[in-house]
């Protein structure tokens, strides 16, 4: 038993010691290695961390990466801390050296830096909690968007919400759908519609997935497994992030037994580390391995940069360069990846799994037919939700270039073809159906009904789609999903960038890129 005493006297860069859920940890050694810098940490030396670590780790983050010489012990409860500081209990995880596991996550900003904005933040965060309108009243995915971007901490919404350099690519991942028109059969008997859809050899209700997305308690203190739960009661696969918030085995253990997870992998430069979490997930029971390919390094998303600037530029006052504003939550986290991946890898990963790999990422025809040449099941066509390079095209635009890529080469039918990025619509899914996707995921809209209403948001969004879908499949003249083809759509404009339809919804939940701010009242 450590005692609080003795705690607070580690409290500086040459001797720095934290209380994280109750347990003590010696963290000298790895400041200068944090990725979100020394200044984060070093202002929680000395005393309890987890109110900043809760949300944005999952919770066996130090137990992994610090050696064990460096756990000090459990911290000696008084009565007033015995309840709050409480160790949780571990999950089961792979234990590694910390010199060789990915740093852990980076509070994305210092909420400590002013308090009195932080105040403000959250009366009006609470406010708009206590008056946002009920969950019947939701009546469409974006609609869960308008709320989050009021409820929700200006940190969180920052993160979830931002793209690449101006978001061009982020808006464009929406609008393109926009360009495609129906041209639907009449006199067909719907009576009876059926959409469900099989992928990567698993029945599901719909097609499509939630997909990986990072730092799920941001929105929600449960984070990703809100999203698990949820889907096991639609039918709905999930896809579990490597940069989740929860653990992979708790977001694991909160599966129903019966529905399946896919697992979205960052490699790891270390390749020992990657072929760890694949065979544990494999041992899991993960049916699928999405490797991304799209992220040698994580683009600057500026909305969450300038979050984290704004946090630190109020305590300081001097440009001493000791602290490292050019990042915010997204690229800190993301020091681990393998920018040296190549498709030599490709042989390795079928080396060591048996599940289906996938390459999430792929923006061009022709690397599709290179992912076909090399064996892997199938691909997702994805620029990273607008959030990697920008000016890079949408999803639905690339799929039409990649299927006319594989026939080309005799390869049609190779490859499960997913696509991700601004699907927020029935008929959006129904468009890439029709244009030869297996399926699509589908995970900023979701992150919002999470964050709104928790998990009875998320499952109200599922809901919504199926109701669409099933409307929008009737009015085609569609019974099936074998029913949907490009024979029901006009994609005449889809390569055309200008002249789109204006979107009232998503114009009005976006929110536009912003100037620095001045010092001071003006």
């Amino acid at each position: 038993m450590v005692n609080a005493a003795e705690v607070k006297k580690h409290n500086n860069k040459d001797d720095c010691w934290v209380i994280v859920h109750g347990k003590v940890y010696d963290v000298t050694e790895f400041l200068p290695s944090h990725p979100g810098g020394q200044k984060v940490i070093l202002k929680f030396a000395g005393k309890d961390a987890t109110k900043r670590f809760e949300p944005i780790h999952p919770p066996d983050t130090l137990d992994k990466y610090l050696p064990k010489d460096k756990h000090i012990g459990i911290l000696e409860a008084s009565p007033a801390s015995a309840k709050t500081n409480a160790p949780k209990k571990k999950q089961p995880a792979e234990q590694k050296k910390a010199k060789s596991l990915p740093p852990p996550p980076p509070p994305p900003a210092d909420d400590d830096d002013d308090e009195e904005e932080e105040d403000e933040d959250e009366i009006r965060r609470q406010q708009f909690e206590a008056n946002k309108p009920p969950l019947s009243q939701m009546y469409n995915l974006l609609d869960f968007e308008h709320i989050a971007s009021k409820v929700m901490s200006k940190t969180g919404w920052a993160y979830y919400s931002s793209g690449a350099d101006d978001e061009i690519s982020l808006r464009e991942n929406h609008r393109a759908f926009h360009r495609i028109w129906f041209k639907p059969r009449i006199l067909v008997d719907v009576k009876n519609v059926d959409f469900s859809t099989t992928m990567l050899g698993t029945k599901t209700a719909m097609p499509f997935y939630v997909t990986a997305t990072a730092l799920g308690k941001l929105g929600h203190p449960e984070g990703e497994t809100v999203l698990t739960r949820a889907a096991a009661k639609h039918d709905i696969i999930q896809m579990i992030p490597t940069l989740a918030s929860c653990s992979f085995d708790e977001i694991v253990n909160a599966a129903d037994g019966k529905q399946t997870q896919w697992l979205q992998l960052y490699v790891n430069s270390d390749k020992s580390i990657t072929k760890s979490i694949i065979e544990h997930a494999e041992k899991r029971g993960i049916k699928g391995l999405f490797i991304t390919v799209d992220a040698p390094q994580l683009g600057r998303r500026e909305k969450d940069m300038r979050s984290k600037y704004e946090e630190d530029a109020a305590d300081v006052q001097d440009e001493s360069g000791e602290i490292d504003r050019s990042q915010g939550a997204a690229r800190a986290i993301s020091s681990f990846i393998d920018p040296s991946l190549s498709w030599k890898d490709i042989p390795w990963f079928q080396s060591v799994t048996k599940m289906p790999i996938i390459l999430k990422g792929v923006q061009r025809g022709e690397d599709a037919v290179l992912a076909a040449e090399h064996g892997v099941q199938g691909i997702v066509i994805s620029n990273h939700g607008g959030r990697q390079l920008e000016f890079a095209r949408s999803s639905i635009e690339v799929l039409v270039e990649v299927q006319q890529a594989l026939k080309a080469k005799g390869l049609q039918g190779k490859l499960e073809i997913y696509i991700d990025g601004g699907i927020r619509r029935a008929t959006d899914i129904i468009k890439a159906v029709c244009l030869g996707a297996t399926g699509v995921g589908i995970g900023r809209p979701f992150l919002y009904a999470m964050s709104s209403y928790g998990e009875a948001g998320v499952s109200r969004a599922f809901q919504l789609l199926k109701d669409e879908f099933e409307m929008n499949m009737r009015l085609l003249g569609a019974n099936t999903i074998a029913d949907l083809n490009e024979s029901l759509l006009d994609i005449r404009s889809l390569d055309s960038h200008h002249a789109v339809p204006n979107d009232v919804l998503s114009d009005r939940v976006y929110e536009p890129m912003i100037s620095p701010a001045f010092k001071g009242k003006l």
